[in-house]
């Protein structure tokens, strides 16, 4: 067993925070012992109702903390920060975890030097973002010596996730795509979960989530949907179709337009905030799933339904290479006009090409869609998940 420190400091929406927190629980169910440091912790309020705040212990120097979910314990950025005369008991972990280039606090760097003059160094890990590029098998692993600053003479590694053998894999805890399997294995299974969430539907439903930023075309979407476009062969599958609508900018953009369209045939269901778990069936119960950001277009990969990945929009438009790369590893074996088909939408979420008029089959249990992407997701699966390769990264000198 490891004490792992895992920094990370929440930039994005929930992303940081959602992809850290999955870490921080993998390691923990692993037998690990894990302290997560987090500028801002108010996403786990929903995320992650189980943890609760306890007070600071003075006798001990114990920092407060929250605690409540197995070998994970939650701490504040600001405490790491604090020099060794207010928080004498503060050692520096086994393994430091840099998210994202977050940059931990230099007053934690002093204490990983120490460590290091005692003859026993962290690990310092600088956790990559995802990304299915091809400079990602060359960098990954790579050492970088820390040249200046509180860090001089320490030296930091890259881990990067990815898609192929020469990457560090993607958050799987090891009986994720069991559980699955297991809870949807009967309709039941799956309007029994619905209906815990507030969705009392029949079997006869089928449902889309929508999550996305606020570049979303959502009202296209609806449109086509509806039957409002001129795409009347959509109309007869309307009655039964239920768009699941997440918190913030999915709930707001599909309100406006049923303001707009009084009568609209479709169901909107506006959503609670999600604890991850519950996240991820709702994922596995949707017949289309429509993502954001990393953290779940992992999970969608894994749920292994058909889906949309709405990438975060970058100002120098890196964020379309990124996408064709991701695109080009996921559907590399899937029939070629599929293949365009749902490319083209993916595009076209992105706005980076007008939208299709209507989308390639989903509905089916045994559309090609759904068929290519459980297809997509086992052979994924094949793949050692990032939680196992990060540990056996870590326990090599490099």
């Amino acid at each position: 067993m490891m004490l792992w420190d895992v920094f990370c400091r929440v930039i994005d929406n929930f992303g940081d925070i959602g992809v850290c927190w999955r870490l921080a629980c993998d390691l923990g169910q692993r037998g690990q012992q894990v302290r997560l440091w987090v500028d801002d912790a108010s996403a786990l309020n929903w995320m992650a109702p189980q943890v609760q705040w306890m007070p600071a212990d003075d006798a001990t120097w114990r920092l407060p903390a929250g605690l409540g979910q197995p070998g994970v314990t939650v701490l504040k950025w600001s405490d790491a920060q604090k020099p060794a005369i207010e928080s004498p008991g503060l050692r520096a972990g086994d393994v430091v975890v840099e998210a994202f280039g977050c940059d931990p606090p230099d007053a934690f760097i002093v204490r990983m030097q120490r460590r290091a003059a005692q003859g026993q160094p962290a690990q310092w890990v600088n956790l990559e973002y995802l990304s299915a590029e091809d400079y990602v098998e060359r960098s990954h692993g790579l050492r970088s010596p820390v040249w200046s600053g509180a860090g001089a003479g320490l030296s930091k590694r890259f881990f990067y996730p990815g898609f192929t053998p020469a990457t560090g894999g993607l958050l799987r805890e090891p009986d994720l795509i069991q559980r699955r399997r297991a809870e949807t294995a009967s309709p039941a299974q799956r309007l029994a979960f619905l209906k815990q969430i507030g969705l009392d539907l029949g079997d006869e439903a089928k449902l889309i989530l929508l999550f996305c930023y606020e570049s979303a075309p959502v009202t296209e979407l609806l449109d086509r949907l509806a039957g409002l476009a001129g795409l009347a062969q959509l109309a007869p599958q309307t009655p039964h179709t239920h768009v699941l609508l997440t918190p913030g900018h999915a709930t707001t953009l599909a309100t406006d337009w049923a303001h707009a369209h009084p009568g609209h045939p479709l169901h909107l269901h506006p959503l609670p905030a999600l604890p991850q778990d519950d996240f991820d069936r709702l994922l596995w119960c949707c017949d289309l799933n429509l993502v954001r950001g990393e953290d779940s277009a992992v999970r969608a990969l894994w749920a292994g339904r058909p889906h949309i990945w709405h990438i975060y929009e970058q100002d120098d438009g890196v964020h379309a290479g990124k996408l064709d790369a991701f695109m080009a590893r996921w559907m590399v074996d899937w029939p070629a006009d599929l293949r365009a088909q749902v490319r083209d939408w993916w595009l076209a979420w992105n706005r980076l090409a007008p939208m299709p008029e209507t989308l390639p089959s989903w509905q089916a249990n045994d559309a090609p869609w759904r068929q290519n992407s459980e297809n997509a997701r086992d052979h994924l699966a094949l793949q050692q998940d990032l939680a196992s390769q990060l540990l056996t990264f870590v326990s090599s000198s490099g």
